[in-house]
């Protein structure tokens, strides 16, 4: 089964990246006492490329509603170059885990290097610019209140596939517009499944539907599919093979997620 997905990685020309937290409360720019942890990771949704190369520098966090740009605080752990492409299957990186001052959280903030790259099915590698999010990140609001002694964990969901735009003309140069969707592990939770047996060569798609948002994912190597920060409720999962596999669609009813937990729907046959 190839490993290709679309990941969550999508990106708008011209606008920094601007995501509001799901779920977020009302600004509140009062402190309290006692720290809270916040941890981020970074997780992938489906893309056509064979990888995409992210570096991430740093994350910061800005405990205010204030505009200007002063006040980030880095929490930044494991910088490095990231395929967002091996983030599947419940795959996720840590890219940040600290404590913090308990209170409010106004925004998140990823710093990118320069070190980024778009490898296509055909083997060839292509700079992927990120026009201004280098220097001043991606910023991503959240807009929360923290409670102390309790730990927040936040998943970024980049959308591959709609985040890199190429660029018409001679130059064909590949841009990073990215589009993530933001959740927690306290106020979502997850579907897990496994094809088997496997569709050697083919792509399956997971997918289901959160209003009039289509959360993705492609199986794995190993057949584990996982799709992350949904909501609670009971949602239809749609497993969709590749075409040329010759496989029919098919769809499991009535699958139950709570927050803070991952529903593993087993074996599925195709």
């Amino acid at each position: 089964m190839k490993t290709i997905k679309s990941s969550t990685l999508v990106f708008f020309a011209m606008t920094m990246l601007s995501l509001v937290f799901i779920g977020c409360n009302e600004n509140d720019d009062s402190s309290s006492s006692g720290t809270s942890n916040v941890i981020v990771r970074l997780s992938d949704a489906p893309g056509d490329y064979k990888e995409v190369n992210l570096e991430v520098k740093d994350v910061l966090i800005k405990n205010s509603s204030s505009t200007d740009d002063q006040g980030w605080v880095s929490i930044g752990k494991n910088p490095g170059v990231y395929n967002l492409l091996d983030l599947t299957g419940g795959v996720t990186v840590l890219i940040a885990d600290n404590a913090i001052t308990s209170g409010y959280l106004g925004q998140i903030r990823v710093l990118l290097g320069e070190n980024n790259t778009v490898v296509l099915k055909d083997g060839t590698t292509h700079s992927l610019k990120t026009p201004s999010a280098q220097q001043s990140g991606l910023k991503l609001q959240v807009n929360q209140t923290l409670l102390a002694d309790k730990t927040y964990e936040f998943l970024l969901d980049f959308d591959v596939e709609h985040s890199i735009v190429v660029q018409a003309g001679a130059s064909g140069s590949y841009n990073l517009h990215p589009v993530i969707r933001v959740s927690t592990k306290e106020t979502s939770g997850s579907i897990k499944g496994t094809i088997s047996p496997l569709l050697v060569d083919y792509q399956v798609l997971a997918s289901v539907q959160v209003g009039t948002t289509t959360v993705s994912a492609y199986a794995n190597d190993a057949g584990v599919f996982q799709l992350d920060g949904l909501p609670v409720g009971i949602y239809t999962v749609t497993l969709t093979p590749d075409i040329a596999s010759g496989k029919a669609i098919k769809t499991i009813l009535e699958v139950a997620v709570v927050n803070g937990a991952v529903t593993d729907i087993g074996n599925i046959a195709l």
